[in-house]
């Protein structure tokens, strides 16, 4: 009986000194970026009704919170115009420092492997990179592949500066885009990269989103499970977007859409809802700009054609931004173009435009297809993002404009252009009724506007779409 009450005050410390301290979310750490001009949440884990004092140098503030009877705790913190470094201190029954805190831009770098894709993968252009990117206002969250069944509240990884030591397997697309704003902005940058190669839409949308819409439900059934990545959904957005959802962000870059081209149908519906999903979760209407899927050749006729349809309808989903990248493949039998700088650029200029108002519209947004009128036998296209005109990359006609009368078959078209229009005609359809614009999968079309961004594909008709088997 002597050891068994020797034992218990000693048990009782062990107690106290397991479950009594502080302890934060790792993407909470030393060397991250928080969102400037806003208010931040700062939270974590404790004792109930322990008392934690939260000192912030940036302000020279204090805040009082105590533990809940959940053992969490969150406080609220106003940020100022950006600078650094800052340290943030975290006392209660323990003292958390976190050290070279910046204040700055935040964004989420996330999708499947074309956002995913690094150094680890001999990318040409983030290997020359390495060696010269040591940048202390550049600061890279890494996620690891991760799934869960249902939302996490912390993820893997640390808040590391930029340079040769960090940047090797970190999204290349994410370092770019990153480099760009902050040589515009001069402010410290945060990239948070959460992407997994081959992961359909699905998976990065939270599971009830899905299984309460039939039609989502119905396309989600036919995705086919592979060895390589998850495929129900909510999979990755439980482990690898949820954990964030509390951490202020500037807003959202996307680059996915290559595994749902066999459900194209109900893409933009899917995505749309995705993208309305993180808002709420993040309680922040943020900007959510994405990249039109490149020219590749799918097992599938037009299968590609029809998702790129989907991702211009999903601009109808209010502060959103596509960028349109049918120049910049090198290799149409390869679905990982090499060129990720001039992605990340295109994507930085949305940005920079949108969000930070540093540049015209028209400099920033690919033209889009409006409207067309028939004029006996000629079919005058109308177009957004083009006020002054359009080129040719080579000074010869249009191509990949083709025309078509109501038999549906279509012909290739003889084009003309006029300011903000493109006139299209066929001398075999003497009573035009339909035309389609790089609507294939492998289509690299040679039109852009004035301002060098290119034409994204369309068509005016909603006939049926052959997506027979080629291969």
């Amino acid at each position: 009986m002597k050891k068994v009450a020797l034992l218990l005050p000693a048990m009782l410390l062990i107690f106290i000194a397991t479950y009594a301290n502080i302890r934060l979310p790792n993407v909470l750490s030393s060397n991250m970026v928080l969102q400037q001009k806003s208010t931040v949440k700062l939270w974590g884990w404790a004792d109930p009704t322990e008392k934690i004092i939260i000192s912030t140098s940036w302000n020279n503030r204090s805040d009082t919170v105590y533990g809940t009877r959940d053992a969490t705790f969150m406080a609220t913190i106003p940020t100022p115009a950006a600078g650094g470094p800052y340290t943030i201190t975290f006392k209660g029954n323990n003292t958390v420092t976190l050290e070279n805190v910046m204040l700055g831009e935040v964004w989420v770098c996330s999708g499947q492997s074309n956002m995913e894709w690094s150094s680890y993968q001999q990318l040409q252009q983030i290997v020359e990179e390495i060696p010269r990117s040591q940048q202390n206002n550049i600061r890279l969250f890494n996620i690891p592949r991760s799934t869960a069944a249902n939302p996490q509240e912390n993820v893997t990884g640390t808040w590391q500066i930029c340079g040769p030591a960090s940047l090797p397997g970190f999204s290349a697309v994410g370092y770019f885009f990153g480099k760009r704003l902050q040589s515009e902005l001069n402010v410290p940058i945060g990239l948070i990269n959460a992407s997994w190669g081959g992961t359909p839409a699905e998976v990065w949308t939270p599971s009830v989103v899905v299984e309460n819409n039939p039609e989502l439900s119905t396309a989600a059934e036919k995705i086919q499970p592979a060895l390589w990545w998850p495929y129900k959904p909510g999979k990755t957005y439980n482990a690898m977007i949820a954990p964030l959802t509390k951490y202020s962000v500037s807003g959202v870059i996307w680059y996915q859409g290559e595994s749902n081209v066999l459900t194209s149908n109900t893409y933009s519906q899917l995505f749309t809802n995705m993208i309305s999903a993180w808002r709420t979760a993040w309680s922040k209407d943020f900007p959510f700009y994405y990249v039109q899927i490149a020219p590749y050749d799918y097992e599938y006729a037009n299968t590609g054609a029809l998702l790129r349809e989907q991702q211009v309808k999903s601009l109808s989903l209010h502060n959103t931004g596509m960028v349109v990248i049918t120049d910049l493949v090198d290799d149409v039998k390869n679905i990982h173009p090499k060129n990720k700088r001039d992605v990340a650029n295109r994507l930085a200029n949305m940005a920079l435009g949108d969000t930070y108002q540093q540049m015209m519209p028209v400099a920033f947004r690919s033209p889009l297809y409006k409207s067309m009128e028939i004029n006996g036998n000629k079919i005058i296209l109308s177009f957004e993002n083009a006020p002054n005109g359009f080129m040719t990359t080579n000074g010869n006609a249009p191509t990949e404009f083709y025309i078509a009368g109501a038999d549906k078959n279509f012909v290739a078209a003889s084009t003309k252009m006029e300011k903000g229009k493109i006139i299209v005609s066929s001398g075999s359809v003497a009573a035009p009724v339909a035309v389609r614009f790089g609507f294939s999968n492998t289509a690299m079309p040679n039109l852009f506007s004035k301002e060098g961004l290119p034409v994204s594909p369309f068509r005016t008709d909603d006939w049926k779409v052959d997506t027979s088997k080629i291969r």
